[in-house]
Parts: C-alpha cells; structure tokens; sequence
C-alpha cells in the first residue's frame, strides 16, 4: 500500500506545537499523530481535545488522534468534534470494541484499532473489516523516545496478509521507535503508516533532508 509518513507530536516541542506541526508539514510527511494519554491506561498525561482543535487549524494534512486512554467511549466523540480524524483506540480498553466503533461511526469520524506488544494478531482478526486503520505498537505505549521491538515485525507481516485474504485494503500502522535504521523493516513487514517521532523531531531546523531519508529507506525495502 501506498507508503504514508505520519510526525507524532509526543516529541515535539510542546511550547510551539502549531509551529511544530508547520515545520513537519512542509518537510513532506503525509499526516500527523497525536498521542492521547490519562495517567490511567499508559503512565504518562498529554493533552486533551482543546488542543487538538488548537492545532487543527494549523495543518491540513490527515489528523490520527491516538487514544491511549482507558474509556474511549467517553472521549471519542468530543476528539472527532475537535478536528482529530481518525480515532485509534486500544483493544485493551476497558470499552467494548464493538461500542467504540459504533460511536466513533456515530459521530463521522475514522475508525483506527490499535493492539500492543502483548496482544497477538488474532485478538485483532474479528475487527479487521470494521476499521480504517490497525495500528501495531511497536513499544511499550506511554513513553517516546523507546527502542523498537523487532519481535514484533512477524506480527505486522501476520496482520497484513489475514487483510489481504480478506481482500481489506486496510492500511497498518507501525507506532514506536521508528527511525532510519527500522523503518526499512517495518514497511518490508506490511507497514504503510509509518509513525515518526524522535527520530524526526530531535533535529532541529529544516526536516526536510530527516523526511526524505526516511521515506528513501522505506521506499528501498518495498522496492527489494
């Protein structure tokens, strides 16, 4: 699938997000990632709806608004109404999957699912016809900045032809410690969506020359 380079705003600099957003957006990536943390689920606090609508006016490139929160039932809707595109949501939540989707649905927004390291293909199998996006946690959610668990490259491979057996064209997502040196394999595994955030945000001025490294070495390993 066409290969889609998303800038995950955890590591940007959160004094000049809309700034930040800017500066990713003219370096070439595809869409933009907002990481959505309770203290609840993951051990670590973000930001809520008020910001997401605050940067939306910032960006016009696709908005993923990652939901790393416990009751996803209760904020979903006030994320799709604040301008955050496609909602992705956790498996591990404590709401029901199929509520969840209902609700974003209900609402107008995107379905994304997303399944942590622990969670194997399977559990996520029954929901691949009712989503727009799979997300596949290549780190342990919470934190940025982590290393990328290779042992997760056989999962996304996994994930990736039960959708093309299905005949989905259903875009996966790889969120977690993707640089230059692991983006080739994620995508070489089945991964479209590449998710960036440290290896793009910890350089400072143009991204540009950051962006077009990366989506070369995407590029190469769908190539070969």
């Amino acid at each position: 699938m066409e290969l889609n380079l998303s800038a995950s705003i955890l590591s940007a600099d959160f004094a000049a997000l809309g700034d930040e957003i800017e500066r990713a957006e003219s370096a070439g990536v595809d869409s933009i990632h907002l990481d959505v943390m309770d203290g609840h689920f993951v051990p670590n606090l973000s930001f809520g709806p008020a910001t997401v609508a605050s940067v939306r006016t910032r960006s016009g490139l696709p908005f993923h608004t990652h939901l790393m929160i416990s009751e996803p039932l209760r904020y979903a809707g006030a994320f799709i109404r604040a301008g955050g595109g496609t909602i992705v949501f956790h498996l591990e939540s404590d709401d029901e999957p199929a509520a969840v989707i209902r609700a974003i649905r209900a609402e107008g927004g995107r379905v994304g699912l997303a399944i942590n390291p622990e969670t194997p293909a399977e559990a996520a199998e029954p929901w691949l016809e009712a989503i727009d996006l799979l997300l596949v946690m290549t780190v342990h959610p919470g934190f940025g900045g982590q290393t990328f668990l290779v042992d997760q490259l056989p999962k996304v491979a996994r994930l990736r032809a039960m959708a093309q057996t299905r005949e989905l064209a259903l875009p996966i997502a790889i969120d977690g410690g993707v640089t230059a040196e692991t983006i080739g394999p994620a995508r070489e595994a089945g991964g479209s969506v590449l998710v960036v955030g440290n290896a793009l945000y910890r350089n400072a001025g143009d991204l540009r020359p950051v962006v077009h490294a990366l989506r070369t070495a995407a590029e190469a390993a769908a190539d070969g």
